[in-house]
């Protein structure tokens, strides 16, 4: 049967590890157990959303994140919260490393390490002092705010949850991992549901003090229904899990054959690097991670029959997303698997997958060049130019061309470095009818500085390319 997904953009971050929420007695398959909502990660979510972090700060289950303010509000001066804002984000603790925390320690009521913490367990950017400083009030935290009580009460919307994930739970195939890696985990798959952390996905991979492999993807939730409550579409959720799962195959390779991808991926990062940091991929090691995990995603599209269209926009996608190798990458797999006699696993092909990114880096200028001639340009705007200091402040209408028709789906205008101040109040907004012009409809005043900013969030050409961000300004008479 022929599938059809369009992957969203959802915020990714990775990472993997253990987690269940006041289940302590139900045992894991030794392939994939069913996905539970873990106290852990939604205390950890919560506490770093009252200190302030915007990746815990997302709003779509509007439901539950009320209730997570009605009941916390008060604590937002916690010891607890102080300590967060005061020691740990100077050290970068934040994302996929609150993630680590609440999936390397034991569940309430008491909170233990699991294994004892090291400088590099839970994770480098905790350091053993912090991490032990932070359960410490973790706990008293747990306590002072009577989170008992809190989970307890949301025990409702924690079953409703489990139990329309199980839609998205029973379409992954786990086999695919093995037979494309080549290698499985020495223990088990897991998926938890953050309830609490909007669009955030992240995967922790993590050994147990037994030898044994426990591989998580936390997946958030951001859509629901009329009602308010959680709801999982196999549209969006199976990609995101699908691409967590890559990643506990993926990190351990980037990292070990990194003195043979550093000077390639490095030059790669470059031009990217401002992007991949909006993304949360700081550094050339982040980006090459996902660059492969994003084409076995892809590669996994391919080898389930995913319908050639979705194929083709989620590759244009990741090009969007500053991956702009991507439709080459997937090649590169595609040649791997094809010559699996020779190389059993992605590890033994890890040499050949470092010459390609070596070919890529040399070649990036002219790749990036390429891709831009398909993104979609604004050409002209009427009736006055870009940078016009001498704008009649009596027009109403502003016509923006672009090189090429646009899908016509919807507009994403930013405000400029001078805030909503300097943005036009525009009453009306439209594509003509051939979707190459857009227009606003404005109401002016003289002397005045305006500023947007054009983006390719909306902005796209026929063939799926995003424009590059396009800065608008000009000044009125007086």
């Amino acid at each position: 049967m022929v599938k059809k997904l369009h992957l969203r953009a959802i915020f990714f971050v990775a990472l993997f590890c253990f987690a269940t929420f006041g289940m302590t007695n139900a045992q894991p398959t030794p392939m994939l157990a069913k996905p539970v909502v873990d106290q852990r990660v939604e205390l950890l979510s919560l506490v770093f959303r009252l200190a302030g972090n915007p990746e815990y700060n997302m709003e779509m289950f509007s439901l539950y994140v009320e209730r997570i303010k009605k009941h916390f509000e008060a604590h937002k001066d916690h010891p607890l919260i102080r300590y967060i804002n005061t020691d740990l984000k100077e050290n970068g603790v934040m994302f996929d490393a609150v993630m680590q925390m609440a999936l390397n320690i034991t569940p309430p009521p008491q909170m233990e390490p699991i294994v004892p913490f090291t400088d590099k367990i839970p994770e480098a950017r905790w350091g053993k002092e912090k991490a032990t400083e932070f359960l410490k009030l973790l706990n008293q935290f747990y306590v002072d705010a009577d989170c008992a009580t809190f989970f307890e009460a949301n025990q409702d919307l924690y079953e409703v949850a489990v139990k329309r994930f199980l839609v998205v739970y029973d379409e992954l195939d786990l086999d695919w991992y093995k037979r494309f890696y080549g290698t499985q985990p020495k223990g088990h798959f897991s998926i938890v549901i953050g309830l609490g952390n909007g669009g955030a996905n992240y995967g922790v991979k993590r050994i147990t003090p037994e030898g044994e492999e426990i591989v998580y993807a936390v997946m958030g939730t951001w859509t629901v229904d009329p009602e308010g409550m959680p709801i999982y579409q196999k549209d969006g959720y199976l990609p995101t899990m699908i691409h967590e799962f890559n990643h506990s195959f993926v990190n351990h390779l980037v990292e070990q054959y990194q003195d043979d991808l550093k000077p390639a991926c490095e030059q790669l990062f470059v031009p990217v690097a401002e992007q991949m940091s909006r993304q949360a991929y700081p550094s050339w090691l982040f980006m090459t991670n996902e660059s492969v995990v994003r084409a076995a995603v892809i590669k996994y599209m391919i080898d389930h029959n995913f319908d050639p269209q979705s194929i083709t926009q989620e590759t244009i996608t990741q090009i969007d997303r500053g991956f702009l190798w991507t439709k080459e990458l997937v090649e590169e797999l595609e040649r791997y698997d094809q010559k699996r006699d020779t190389y059993p696993t992605l590890e033994s092909y890890m040499p050949p997958l470092a010459a390609f990114f070596e070919k890529v880096a040399s070649n990036v200028d002219h790749l990036t060049a390429e891709i831009d001639k398909r993104r979609p340009k604004i050409i002209e705007i009427k009736p006055f130019a870009n940078g016009d200091q001498q704008v009649d402040p009596t027009i109403k209408k502003i016509e923006f061309i672009f090189d090429q028709p646009l899908t016509g789906e919807g507009y994403s205008i930013n405000t400029g470095e001078k805030g909503m101040e300097a943005f036009p109040e525009v009453s009306d907004i439209a594509f003509s009818e051939d979707k190459q012009t857009l227009i606003l409809m404005v109401a002016l005043k003289p002397g005045k500085d305006y500023e947007m900013v054009f983006t390719g969030r909306s902005f796209r050409s026929k063939t799926g390319y995003s424009m590059n961000p396009y800065p608008v300004s000009f000044r009125t008479k007086k």
